[in-house]
């Protein structure tokens, strides 16, 4: 029985991870879980849970958990993130927490040598230097929850990372991958939010329209492969159904292969290196579906992509920018105060203004990454 402490309780893979539980309860105890906001999402599943430890975003929230679940014992903030992390009685730590605010949470489950099933990629963006440099300090492998990093680790196994030649990380295209630039500037909210395959949050499926969220993936993916961006490609797959591949320097490629869903990768983190029956929906079927189709996937098409590679290049304080600066952007067009193009150009020019640190340490991390926010929300 492995206890477990889910961090992002009320987001998309928080919600797909209680699934997972639910599937197999003789497996998994949910011990702890955090939250931002979402009362109403979070009693329910506190009370079919019975965690022991909830974490909140504010005194506001903990008040209104306590007044419908009594003797509950709640958390507050990134310290509370922290110490449910580090708890003696935390197995496992699922970090499905959304943007940098996950970070510190991250580095202290390290250097508790919890096992720990990834979906913050934020954390890796801003400060992917330090994570991976805690990770092998204390021995501890990061198991990707992402869908495209799954495929990879899975693809990975049992091989010689010396024989890797290079990664390819497939992506959807989004809610607007048949639209011409001139198409994009007066597309709507709704719109956006209508992903083709996938069911994500908010945040996410707008970064998976801007192709942003693929390109968070490759700074990603360069941190928990330890791979060049030059090794790196991206291609458009517009049927989400092979979720990445590895080519070896003997030509093969290894794919991994499933349904667009993301409780597989989920429950492989948490069962790693076992698997385990997994009740969804639907198995996959090649023969229903006759084609599968790629494409590749053009920088003019896709700014974000392109100043994602560009800032994983530079390095340092560049990705902080990058991740801070296309938060704000994305909430202000989530929020009707911005167009959707206005997100890539609020993120140009915070990066064009800004000054890159080479190594920075964890303050300096956090004080970019604020300052970033300020000026970006300052344009409106």
């Amino acid at each position: 029985m492995k206890k477990i402490a889910i961090l992002g309780a009320t987001g998309s893979v928080g919600l797909q991870t209680f699934d997972v539980v639910r599937a197999h309860p003789e497996l998994f105890q949910v011990h702890a879980m955090a939250f931002g906001r979402n009362v109403d999402i979070a009693i329910p599943l506190i009370r079919e849970f019975s965690p022991k430890r909830v974490v909140v975003q504010d005194v506001e929230t903990k008040k209104a958990v306590q007044q419908q679940i009594s003797n509950m014992d709640v958390l507050v903030g990134n310290a509370g993130m922290v110490e449910v992390s580090v708890d003696r009685e935390t197995d496992v730590v699922v970090n499905a927490v959304l943007g940098s605010v996950g970070l510190e949470a991250t580095l202290a489950a390290i250097r508790a040598e919890k096992q720990i099933a990834f979906a913050n990629k934020e954390t890796l963006v801003t400060a992917g230097h330090l994570v991976m440099e805690e990770a092998k300090k204390y021995d501890v492998t990061l198991l990707p929850v992402d869908s495209e990093h799954s495929a990879i680790f899975q693809a990975l196994n049992g091989e010689q990372k010396s024989d890797v030649h290079k990664l390819i990380l497939t992506g959807s295209g989004g809610s607007f991958r048949d639209l011409s630039r001139d198409q994009l500037a007066d597309v709507s909210i709704e719109d956006a939010l209508k992903h083709p395959n996938w069911s994500m949050g908010a945040k996410i499926t707008i970064d998976s329209a801007t192709m942003m969220n693929k390109g968070l993936e490759v700074i990603e993916a360069h941190w928990l492969f330890d791979t060049p961006y030059e090794d790196i490609d991206v291609i458009l797959h517009k049927e989400s159904v092979i979720h990445s591949m590895v080519e070896f320097k003997d030509n093969s490629v290894i794919a991994q292969l499933g349904t667009p869903d993301m409780r597989g990768p989920i429950q492989y983190a948490l069962t790693y290196p076992s698997r385990q029956a997994l009740p969804t929906p639907k198995s996959l079927n090649l023969m229903e579906m006759g084609k599968l189709h790629f494409q590749e996937m053009s920088f003019e098409r896709f700014p974000c992509l392109k100043m994602a590679y560009e800032a994983g290049k530079a390095g340092g304080t560049m990705t902080t920018v990058l991740n801070a600066a296309n938060e704000v952007a994305v909430a202000l067009f989530l929020q009707k105060k911005i167009s959707f193009l206005d997100i890539e150009r609020f993120i140009e020019e915070a990066l064009q203004h800004h000054n890159v640190i080479a190594h920075p340490d964890l303050e300096t991390i956090l004080a970019v990454d604020v300052e970033t926010r300020a000026r970006v929300t300052e344009k409106v």
